[in-house]
């Protein structure tokens, strides 16, 4: 079996899909690995095409007027990204970065829209995918609007705990890796001001910062402290029943 075809195999969306059909994508596809800090496409580009991350790790991020970067979304392996090249063909308004070395697929968009049009379980899928994806965007507008600096890097917290919090003897480990300044781009802040605030959080016993690395030993106090429940944490592959 290819890589391409494994890849494609594993990824939850294409899961209903023959033998014949994913050896079909895979024809028209193409993969390809980009070093860490590896723009994958950029404002402007016309792309008629969706992306499957095969390994590695990708955020989508966005240029601010004043040229600052914000982040909107990180991507984990077996998700699509780019996906809204599927409902319009003209140029990207964000662009995708990997955080780290990645393989990425990349599938036509004819492709893809001749699969949704097959497979309705596909097309619920993607619509899925874009909801998901606008409704974290739209929470993190309404904390920017709303929030202090410190409720809204709580809540980032939280967020990045329900998708990659990994339960150890002392806490809840992140098993994302990012810098300070990483931290400020997504909650719209400075890196001084994120450094200030996790250096509170821990004096306070509520986390514990490394490099790139954060632990929050207090899950349940730090969501209380922003009128929230404590998240769901991701089950682990080998924990799968």
């Amino acid at each position: 079996m290819s890589e391409k075809l494994w890849y494609l195999k594993n990824c939850q969306l294409f899961e209903q899909l023959t033998a014949d059909e994913l050896q079909g994508i895979e024809a028209r596809s193409k993969a390809r690995t980009f070093p860490r800090g590896t723009p994958i496409y950029l404002p402007m580009d016309e792309t008629d095409a969706v992306f499957l991350l095969a390994s590695g790790r990708v955020k989508i991020c966005h240029l601010t007027p004043d040229g600052k970067q914000s982040i909107l979304a990180f991507i984990e392996p077996g998700e699509l990204f780019g996906e809204l090249a599927l409902l319009d063909a003209g140029p990207r308004d964000e662009y995708a970065e990997s955080i780290e070395k990645s393989t990425v697929v990349l599938i036509p968009g004819e492709v893809m829209r001749q699969t949704m049009e097959a497979h309705a379980d596909v097309t619920l899928g993607v619509t899925k995918i874009i909801g998901l994806r606008r409704r974290r965007i739209e929470q993190r507008l309404k904390n920017l609007l709303f929030l202090s600096n410190r409720d809204r890097l709580t809540h980032l917290l939280l967020e990045l705990a329900e998708q990659y919090g990994s339960q150890e003897s002392d806490g809840v480990k992140l098993r994302i890796q990012l810098s300070h300044q990483d931290l400020a781009n997504v909650i719209g802040s400075t890196r001084e001001t994120v450094t200030v605030v996790l250096g509170e959080m821990q004096q306070e016993g509520l986390v514990r910062i490394g490099r790139r690395r954060i632990v929050i030993l207090e899950l349940s106090r730090l969501a209380n402290s922003v009128q929230r429940p404590a998240p769901v944490l991701p089950v682990e592959p080998g924990n799968r029943p």
